[in-house]
């Protein structure tokens, strides 16, 4: 019988339960001979220290196991609200989803966060309502509370007839299981629902091989096979592959020949990737995964100055191969990093201290914010003229476009003005000059981002040595590389821009007596506040709020409250600072495209 994939994932909101559960179901497969415990730090997947320290999971894990044909390859994803970014990540290479809910607690704002995510992907999974053994347990109570604040699409699968297992693989319906991880009740019951309901994984082995990367290890990727096959030896866009390993039974890959569509692979011999980069074939149809911004960051010193060097080293390779972490070197030599809250500052410096030795202090984080254009602005540089140190010619128009939009780079020239020669196709060329542009507007003129814009080359002129007099001769990629920021300031300083601050959409749920109170702090917080809604004893609050004061909020809640407030948030964008002089952030420390 063919053996089937299915790559699992375990989501839950912090202390449901989730890294017991994936020993429990690790033991229960026969993977481990003991079920480890989160509080005396024995857990297979939980291997930082300051996971074993904490009790929660930060790095996203992998372990296997088979139930009967079916090869479940167990991503173990974080559950702290920092870490949000890294559990979208995960997601899109999965084939299904445990949500672990506990039946003490019940649905939290994580959770609800994460049946969003798990909502927006389309992905198959079961409902897991856990601690069911311990006092205060109510699974009636939890139901209730996954109808009105999740889905109404949950139901016991004892409930559910022969005709929904479909609907399962449409995420359509969430079969919902109950029990303990802890003493393993109802555990069984859920193994026999992942290998029955869950979809396992499609993809043509015979295709051309493609997959993604969704965690670097030791600068080895794990990589998501979604069609083909790869072997040892073969060569890719990416690099000739050296050696690989694939998940079995167990956490520790083992070394093979291939890995076909379904597998998770380690993948050795591909050069410098990320985290997102596909590697084989382009175009292969994929879940799209998105995640919001950093919207802090801090500044980081080492404690011994002489460690200077070693850590703008580190910080740059953890970097190139996490496109999260944002590493910023100012023109005094001050590095700072973006953040996503609190537990992330907290295990990047564990990371430094245990992967690299270095011992690091941070400052108070201070709020991101971005640049966007006022209005059109453009201007050209033409060669061999006095303001034009470069062997080039050229001509930018940059534009506002919509909230959110992003930077779009347009070529708008004719190709008989490209240096072909040079760049080899049309293509090429605006590939390295959509670099250009991007590297230009990492600072406007208040030092931020700028972003929602198009950016569009509307002159371009090269220089060869048996052609007209020239500089030096004939022109070089860095020559348009060199003048494409001189030309961008230059049609910023005539477009302006405008400063915005990161916000968020947030929702309270608060007690209905305290609602007055809760207006009130959220009237000195800058908020712009929907009507409430009430529900029974509970009232709803909608509300756009700044970061900046998120915070304060948050701690204000409890005493408004009396502990009982819930606080949601989710990343909504940007919008203009209003009022007085504009934050302005430090120059960055110039360097070459």
């Amino acid at each position: 019988m063919a053996r089937r994939e299915l790559n699992l994932g375990i989501v839950a909101h912090v202390d449901a339960g989730k890294t017991t559960l994936t020993e429990r179901l690790l033991y229960a497969a026969g993977v481990i001979a003991e079920a480890g415990s989160v509080d005396a730090g024995t857990t297979q997947t939980d291997s930082l220290a300051l996971e074993r320290q904490r009790g929660i999971t930060i790095r996203t894990a992998v372990a296997s196991f088979d139930l009967g044909d079916v090869h479940v390859n167990l991503i173990d994803t974080p559950g702290h609200p920092d870490f949000i970014a890294e559990v979208e990540r995960a997601l899109s290479v999965l084939d299904g989803a445990v949500l672990v809910i506990s039946a003490v607690e019940g649905v939290q704002p994580q959770t609800r966060i994460l049946m969003r995510a798990l909502q927006r992907l389309r992905l198959p999974t079961l409902i897991f309502l856990n601690k069911t053994d311990r006092a205060g347990a109510d699974v009636d109570r939890t139901m209730r509370a996954i109808a009105r604040r999740l889905t109404t699409d949950a139901a016991p699968v004892e409930l559910l007839d022969d005709a929904f297992t479909q609907l399962v693989a449409e995420a359509e319906v969430y079969p919902v299981f109950a029990g303990s991880a802890l003493t393993g009740e109802g555990v069984q019951p859920l193994l026999n629902g992942i290998a029955e309901l869950l979809p396992t994984a499609g993809g043509d082995p015979a295709a051309p091989p493609s997959g993604t990367v969704f965690k670097i290890e030791d600068r080895v990727p794990f990589v998501r096979m979604w069609s083909g096959t790869v072997h040892v030896r073969e060569q890719l866009e990416q690099g000739k592959v050296t050696a690989l390993a694939v998940f079995e039974h167990g956490g520790t890959p083992t070394k093979r020949q291939s890995a076909a569509a379904g597998a998770v692979a380690r993948i050795w011999g591909l050069g410098d990737l990320q985290i997102g980069d596909r590697i084989g074939a382009p175009g292969t149809p994929m879940r799209e995964h998105r995640f919001p911004p950093p919207t802090l960051e801090a500044v980081v010193a080492p404690r011994d100055p002489a460690d200077a060097h070693d850590l703008r080293v580190a910080l740059n390779e953890l970097a190139q191969q996490d496109p999260l972490i944002g590493v910023r070197q100012d023109e005094d030599g001050t590095l700072s990093v973006s953040l996503y809250g609190e537990v992330q500052q907290q295990v990047l410096a564990a990371t430094l201290a245990d992967d690299y030795e270095l011992d690091v202090e941070f400052h108070e984080p201070t709020i991101i914010y971005v640049e966007r254009p006022r209005a059109p602005g453009e201007a050209v540089e033409i060669l061999n003229t006095p303001t034009n140190p470069f062997d080039a010619t050229i001509g930018l128009r940059i534009e506002p476009a919509g909230d959110g939009s992003g930077l779009e780079f347009r070529l708008d020239v004719p190709t008989r003005v490209i240096p072909l020669h040079l760049y080899k196709s049309r293509e090429l060329f605006a590939d390295d000059m959509r670099r250009s542009v991007g590297l230009a507007l990492r600072e406007g003129p208040h030092g931020w981002r700028i972003t929602d814009c198009v950016v569009t080359m509307t002159h371009c002129e090269y220089a060869v040595a048996d052609g007209p007099p020239s500089k030096r001769g004939s022109t070089s990629p860095n020559d348009f590389r060199a003048l494409t920021p001189i030309v961008l300031a230059q049609a910023l300083a005539q477009a302006r821009t405008i400063v915005c601050e990161p916000i968020l959409d947030v929702t309270l749920e608060v007690p209905a007596s305290t609602l007055g109170a809760v207006l009130g702090a959220l009237g000195r917080s800058g908020a712009v506040v929907e009507p409430p809604q009430l529900r029974g004893e509970l009232a709803v609050v909608d509300c756009v709020l700044p970061v900046a004061r998120a915070t304060e909020l948050q701690r204000e809640l409890p005493r408004a409250t009396s502990g009982e407030g819930v606080f949601e948030s989710a990343f909504a964008g940007y919008r203009p600072v209003a009022g007085g002089e504009p934050p302005t952030r430090r120059p960055r420390r110039r360097t070459s495209a």
